[in-house]
């Protein structure tokens, strides 16, 4: 339902999985009765007070008095004139996420919206009406203007959309194929449609999400490079960890316990000497812990942006039946631009860390028996060389892109939005950021999977044993040199769809 609160699990159902979505009447009602007041300073025309999207221009042009006559044709020319997204279109989830949180705003009942408005909306969604939306034309303040422009421009009947994943035609088209037909906007509609920080929310609680699964994976990639590098579990040592008690590296000490217990590669080495290992080893728990605990406090932060009212004007329902319409800066998309650089780089972390320890895997100095890059016969095979490399480019790829956008600003309307906040800059490259960290860590499980085939026939421990398994029952070993890059890609498509992790909770039960 929107209108109540909505959490960030109940989003991506929507979004990537085409859950349906209602309002109450309680929402309906509140809606009708946020109308009110902007009907009320409609209706008074000329003689009413000077209100913002309501009877004057936007943004620089706030100052301008609008004609009573004019006041349907301002939002009208609103929507066209700010549609100037540029750069690939939204996916389908993306651009359904973006739907959703526009309605959930509308629902809070303090948009001054008709409830036809809202309907819409929630219509073209159940329905399979996505419109194309550009990824790229926002600065985050005021709001995501051009993105949210472009969808409403398809409510108006105007621009493209599709039908599901289907192509792009004449909005008009297509909503009339789905027995919709579009809307003509009143006054404030226009501004209420596309002002808010609904793109960056969007984009953010899908890459959270994404980013929130990696953690698990990249788990369950160190615990299987440290039993194929014979290292030492001692370091995930319950008591180390409570002298120093970050909560998220308390849970990857107690993931790394589960992952490495009853296993006979590491009962095989207890005694041989070795004093430590590498940090990228060592360190497991307080590097992806860090990251851990960064995210929690960015899903903090999206939870309550998606249940927040980040339009402007705000109506706010007086007790004598009155209203009080107060410009503000909801719209300003600063907290999720921090929040999604420090998302970016938390999820970077996993990646930076994980090609460390893929170094360990094939470089014969530091790879603790184990033949140079996991070659069957090093010199006239190459093995994993090019592997790390790979893994080394996507990881420095990273680092550019894990410069903060929050930090940037240019003025924007004449001076009006002197700063910005760079937001929608945020959401976009974490989601770059989070496509390459995905691959970091496919090559990091391809490659310590060719390291625990040289330790047999000693067997990992149970957890380690079952993402062994579940990486051979679509990636033979490597018994020459061959193309690898369709076993990264398989090892991928395991983390992304979630089949490696299941794997290995089938087997050890849920990790933390």
């Amino acid at each position: 339902m929107v209108g109540s609160v909505l959490s960030l699990e109940q989003l991506r159902d929507v979004a990537e999985r085409g859950v349906s979505v209602d309002m109450s009447d309680v929402v309906r009602d509140r809606v009708r009765a946020s109308r009110k007041a902007i009907d009320a300073i409609a209706l008074a025309g000329d003689h009413a007070p000077h209100v913002y999207g309501v009877n004057t221009g936007f943004g620089a042009l706030s100052e301008t008095r609008i004609n009573e006559g004019d006041i349907r044709a301002l939002q009208l020319n609103l929507v066209r004139s700010h549609s100037t997204g540029v750069g690939p279109s939204l996916a389908v989830a993306e651009v359904r996420a973006m739907m959703l949180l526009r309605a959930q705003v509308l629902a809070l009942g303090h948009s001054g919206v008709r409830l036809e408005v809202l309907q819409l909306l929630l219509d073209m969604l159940n329905g399979g009406v996505h419109p194309r939306i550009p990824s790229q034309g926002s600065v985050g303040a005021s709001g995501d203007l051009a993105p949210l422009a472009h969808l409403a421009l398809a409510m108006i009947g105007e621009g493209e959309a599709q039908r599901d994943s289907g192509p792009f035609h004449a909005a008009d088209i297509v909503l009339k194929e789905a027995g919709l037909t579009p809307i003509s906007l009143e006054a404030k509609e226009g501004l209420a449609l596309i002002n808010g920080t609904q793109l960056m929310a969007a984009l953010g609680t899908l890459g959270l999400l994404r980013a929130e699964r990696l953690l698990t994976v990249a788990d369950i990639a160190a615990a299987m490079s440290i039993e194929a590098l014979k290292a030492s579990a001692t370091p995930f040592d319950e008591r180390l960890h409570a002298l120093r008690p970050h909560p998220g590296q308390a849970l990857v000490a107690a993931n790394m316990r589960t992952l490495l217990s009853d296993s006979e590669i590491m009962e095989s080495h207890k005694d041989c000497g070795k004093v430590q290992d590498a940090y990228s080893l060592r360190c497991v728990p307080q590097v992806h812990g860090a990251s851990r605990d960064a995210l929690l406090w960015v899903r903090g932060v999206l939870l309550r942006e998606i249940n927040s009212v980040t339009d402007n004007p705000s109506v706010f329902l007086l007790a004598d039946g009155s209203a009080d319409v107060v410009s503000g800066g909801n719209f300003h998309g600063q907290p999720l631009a921090i929040a999604l650089d420090m998302a970016a780089i938390a999820a970077a972390e996993l990646a930076n860390i994980s090609e460390r320890r893929v170094e360990q895997l094939v470089n014969p100095s530091l790879s603790s028996g184990l033949t140079p890059f996991l070659a069957p016969e090093s010199g006239l095979h190459s093995g994993f060389m090019i592997a790390q490399v790979a893994s080394a480019s996507l990881v420095s790829e990273n680092k550019v892109l894990c410069h903060p956008a929050s930090v940037d600003s240019i003025p924007s309307s004449a001076g009006k939005e002197d700063h910005v906040s760079m937001g929608s800059v945020s959401a976009r490259k974490l989601l770059q950021v989070l496509d390459n960290v995905e691959a970091s860590l496919a090559i990091e499980i391809m490659t310590a999977a060719a390291g625990l085939d040289q330790r047999a026939p000693l067997k990992p421990s149970r957890g380690v044993g079952a993402a062994f398994a579940c990486v051979r029952k679509n990636v033979p070993p490597l018994v020459t040199d061959r193309p690898l890059y369709k076993d990264i890609e398989s090892v991928r498509s395991m983390v992304r769809n979630e089949r490696l992790v299941g794997c290995v909770t089938g087997a050890v039960g849920e990790l933390r």
